[in-house]
């Protein structure tokens, strides 16, 4: 297979404390990946990384806008963008500063707001919306990009539990090669191939969700108990009593 995202015996502090330790991490060419574990596990901590091969420091800004889209946990601007303009933005990503929108953009755009549900809200500014409006405005990004590759922070927060996985299943049925942070377990085991569990900087599990998803290894890392019941060919996980 062809890898397009590594990392290798990475180590990363912040502020003095370590937050990854020794980890390695292969993402192959068309993979769905969830990256799981509780919060300061240090999924969402960036370092060093290559990217199809090339170190992610040395590749210029604009090449590899054009080949990962990224979308962080929280993201926020002072700036009045509507949502048209975010979409319109993601289309020029890489490209010249002067490069006019293409009657392709505008359309790219109408018809990313269909597929997502933006239509009523492409002249509205972020500020203007709600958290699962801008949300869904800012995930519909990383599609007008147009990239090959995805990795998202947290993709769900803001949204209502029918938007959280008709976007996970948009994601993942896309073709793009797919590595997101989650803290939900049973949607990870529901939508990826494969999922990796973190803990404490370390990665304690790396598998298909039958092979790390086990009551066992949730109650070490989680600290809860925990039992699992595969339903037609799926895991799912009860938490608690």
């Amino acid at each position: 297979m062809n890898t397009v995202l590594r990392t290798a015996d990475l180590h990363v502090s912040l502020g003095g404390t370590p937050a990854l330790k020794g980890v390695g991490l292969r993402v192959e060419e068309g993979e769905k990946v969830a990256l799981l574990g509780p919060n300061g596990s240090g999924k969402t901590t960036s370092g060093r990384a290559t990217l199809r091969g090339r170190d992610l420091r040395e590749i210029p800004d604009g090449r590899r806008a054009r080949m990962l889209a990224f979308l962080a946990q929280e993201e926020h601007t002072d700036l009045p963008f509507t949502a048209r303009d975010v979409l319109l933005l993601a289309r020029s990503v890489g490209l010249s500063d002067w490069r006019p929108y293409r009657r392709a953009d505008h359309e790219a755009v109408e018809a990313l707001a269909r597929q997502w549900e933006l239509t009523g809200l492409l002249d509205r500014t972020l500020q203007d919306m709600s958290g699962g409006e801008r949300k869904r405005v800012l995930l519909a990004r990383t599609f007008a990009q147009d990239t090959a590759i995805i990795v998202l922070d947290e993709p769900t927060n803001h949204l209502d539990l029918r938007h959280q996985h008709e976007m996970v299943a948009r994601v993942v049925d896309s073709g793009r090669t797919v590595l997101m942070s989650l803290h939900d377990l049973d949607m990870a085991a529901a939508y990826c191939e494969r999922v990796v569990l973190m803990s404490r900087g370390r990665i304690v599990a790396d598998g298909a969700p039958s092979e790390v998803l086990t009551a066992r290894i949730v109650e070490e890392v989680y600290g809860v108990s925990a039992r699992r019941a595969d339903v037609d060919g799926r895991v799912r996980l009860l938490v608690g009593r």
